[in-house]
């Protein structure tokens, strides 16, 4: 009901009457046109069933076996790829927010066609300087997406983080898990909850696992992690 009702708006919406955001055809669903949704950068169909890790036959991926991440699966929607990673990057850094709405619209589809339930959904919080600096939580809209097509629970303020971290674009596997170990808090107890946890692009997962740990320790009984896009870290 919730998804067929944020369908209709979406579609009522003027942004997406304009031409796609990607080559400006005039003929555009949804902010993209037929030619552009076709060339956005599909994941698998073979992956690791913990963190989507491309993994032939499926089963586990041996980081996960070795060192399993404390969320307990990540739906990704798309690789982070052109043409898609062009439109994240341009949304996040770029701070061109009418792209919210295709991005959303991109992950709405995805989640509908997942069919998992969640009492909360939750966005991975930035650190107050991070979102002075930028003046948005990337993630925010995203989260919202997912609550209202899964017919659960929002909340912005149930998780913070405690201060600022490196990027984790420039750090190793291993240095990418002890720069968020502590970064996250959980401001009230979570018992018995299925929780969601939402971002743009998963890389490691360190981010995802580090705030799913936190949730757990709270009392939360299942965190997913769901990604518009998911990359993939290099193995060196």
């Amino acid at each position: 009901m919730l998804s067929n009702i944020g369908n209709q708006l979406i579609n009522m919406c003027p942004f997406f009457d304009q031409s796609c955001v990607l080559c400006q055809h005039p003929q555009a669903d949804k902010g993209l046109c037929f030619g552009c949704r076709q060339q956005l950068p599909a994941m698998p169909a073979a992956l690791c069933q913990h963190c989507a890790e491309p993994l032939a036959g499926g089963g586990l991926c041996g980081h996960c076996q070795r060192h399993p991440p404390a969320f307990d699966a990540l739906y990704a929607a798309y690789l982070f790829d052109y043409p898609l990673s062009g439109l994240i990057h341009a949304f996040k850094y770029g701070k061109q927010l009418a792209l919210a709405g295709v991005l959303s619209e991109l992950l709405r589809e995805f989640a509908q066609s997942q069919q998992q339930k969640y009492d909360l959904v939750v966005p991975v919080p930035l650190a107050k300087a991070r979102l002075a600096e930028r003046g948005f939580n990337q993630s925010h809209e995203l989260a919202k997406t997912i609550a209202v097509t899964m017919a659960a629970r929002f909340s912005s303020d149930l998780c913070g983080r405690k201060y600022n971290t490196l990027p984790q674009a420039s750090l190793k596997r291993s240095e990418r898990l002890k720069n968020v170990a502590h970064a996250f808090s959980v401001n009230r107890r979570c018992d018995g909850l299925c929780v969601a946890i939402v971002d743009d692009v998963a890389t490691s997962g360190a981010t995802l696992s580090a705030l799913a740990k936190i949730l757990k320790k709270q009392g939360a009984k299942r965190v997913d992690a769901w990604v518009l896009a998911r990359a993939f870290f290099v193995k060196t």
